[in-house]
């Protein structure tokens, strides 16, 4: 008996630790959306009391076909690439209690990805939030004070800028040319240990999970298996090059630690985000003007299409740029600029990557004929004009 008393004791204590968790998540609607069997959490680190870009990335989104090689014998190359642009990001929120200088703190931490050598960071919202201080630590151990330039709570990104020169970055990759079953590696620090590998695949994309609220939601998430665990929120998600393909976000849990199922935002929409957040500190939204909803197989059989793939228009906007294009109820979108669209996911990233002002090209289906027009986004106003503050 005495041989399984510490393994008893270590089930034990596992149990309590596992409730414990669970427990806070639990009562964290922040941090936790729930639906029946599968919840989700974001995937940052919480403590208790307490812009150069390289579009070329793995392939073309457009033309040719992109060939996959076999499995890599190790992944060395990307890992020791995307690593050292990787950062810990603790959030502390710093509140005084009364006139004698009495404070408290509660602290939070994620990761964070350095996009330029001057020293611009992109994470997650959700990292970042709940805190007014924010404190970086680099690769090689250097610390410095961040400050907060934007956030844009409907991708779940925030941008942040420390004062250095001369950092590493990483590059970025073309998250369209991303293909179901492409080995990625998901690079952060969870547990609030230093940076982390991991390798995956990628099991799906456009992937709406629901966690995102407000009117301008943006949920097309990139889904793999890499594992991801609390304090990875905002770090990198990159192909076997070594460059972003995605910032990782989120996981569907019950225990409140990876189970087979990780979300990223793709790597396309991350950077046209920290543009308009470094730009203007906020983002510029471009609007399409229309009504939208999936396109299920009876809808397809009655428009005579051969697949129920594309977007179906369930109203236009008077005077939008879609009614000045000639788009119609009932008409099915199939592509926006030779991109093929097949839900709902997938086109409201490719508006979101858009500002007003924007013309796009629009394929439409009508009648089992296949159109195509150019739409000029515009913004909540109907208006073509950026916003100035």
């Amino acid at each position: 008996m005495k041989k399984f008393g510490p393994l008893i004791l270590s089930s034990f204590l596992s149990a309590i630790a596992a409730v414990a968790v669970y427990r806070m998540i639990e009562h964290d609607p922040l941090r936790q959306v729930q639906e029946p069997f599968t919840p989700v959490m974001y995937t940052h680190y919480e403590a208790e009391n307490t812009l150069p870009v390289n579009r070329e990335g793995s392939g073309s989104a457009g033309g040719a076909e992109h060939y996959l090689t076999a499995a890599p014998t190790n992944f060395t190359v990307s890992a020791r690439r995307a690593t050292p642009a990787v950062v810990n990001i603790k959030a502390t929120e710093k509140r005084w209690l009364d006139v004698w200088g009495t404070s408290e703190f509660n602290a939070s931490s994620g990761s964070g990805v350095i996009v330029s050598a001057d020293g611009f960071i992109v994470t997650n919202n959700h990292v970042i939030e709940d805190g007014n201080e924010y404190e970086v630590t680099l690769h090689d151990k250097r610390e410095y004070e961040a400050r907060l330039i934007g956030v844009d709570p409907s991708t779940d990104l925030a941008l942040l800028k420390i004062e250095a020169d001369e950092l590493p970055f990483i590059t970025f990759g073309n998250s369209d040319s991303l293909q179901v079953g492409e080995w990625v590696l998901a690079v952060g620090n969870p547990f609030n240990l230093e940076s982390t590998v991991t390798a995956g695949i990628v099991s799906a994309k456009g992937r709406n999970i629901d966690i995102l609220k407000g009117e301008y939601s943006i949920e097309s998430f990139i889904q793999t298996d890499a594992a991801v665990n609390p304090g990875n929120s905002g770090g990198a998600l990159v192909n076997t090059n070594g460059d972003l393909v995605g910032i990782n976000t989120a996981i569907i849990t019950h225990s409140g630690r990876y189970e087979g199922y990780s979300f990223a935002v793709p790597s396309n929409l991350v950077g046209k985000v920290i543009r308009d957040l470094r730009d203007f500190g906020f983002v510029q939204r471009g609007i399409l003007g229309v009504g939208i909803g999936e396109l299920s197989i009876r809808q397809a059989e009655q428009l005579g299409l051969e697949k129920a793939e594309g977007v179906y228009i369930t109203r236009v906007t008077p005077g939008s740029g879609a009614d000045e294009a000639g788009i119609q109820r009932g008409d099915v979108i199939v592509g926006i600029n030779g991109i093929g669209i097949r839900s709902v996911p997938e086109l409201q990233e490719i508006i979101a990557r858009y500002r007003p002002g924007n013309s796009l090209k629009v394929e439409y289906m009508r009648e089992g004929e296949r159109y195509s027009t150019h739409v000029t986004l515009r913004n909540e106003y109907n208006s073509t004009a950026l916003h100035t503050a």
